[in-house]
């Protein structure tokens, strides 16, 4: 993550906003310690909490149920392929 004095961000501040759409986020500091980050919209959005009504993958898998199984038949038919005429 790139590293901005706060001055030097404010002086271009179109040049951080670019490199954080291109690069990831960048840093900006005042006297020295951390004090903001620049996101691209998509970054911030990945942060964000899910909406109300959607589920993790995890929590889906979860609901399933499989775990109250005594067996999950997981086995298949052996496929060897398809013959082709050379």
């Amino acid at each position: 993550m790139e590293r901005w004095k706060l001055e030097d961000a404010k002086a271009r501040l179109s040049e951080v906003v670019r490199l954080a759409a291109t690069n990831g986020p960048q840093l900006v500091t005042v006297r020295g310690k951390e004090a903001a980050v620049i996101l691209a919209p998509e970054q911030y959005k990945q942060l964000l909490p899910k909406p109300k009504g959607t589920r993790s993958l995890t929590a889906f898998l979860r609901g399933l149920g499989l775990d109250k199984l005594d067996r999950l038949d997981l086995e298949r038919e052996p496929d060897t392929g398809r013959e082709i005429d050379l």
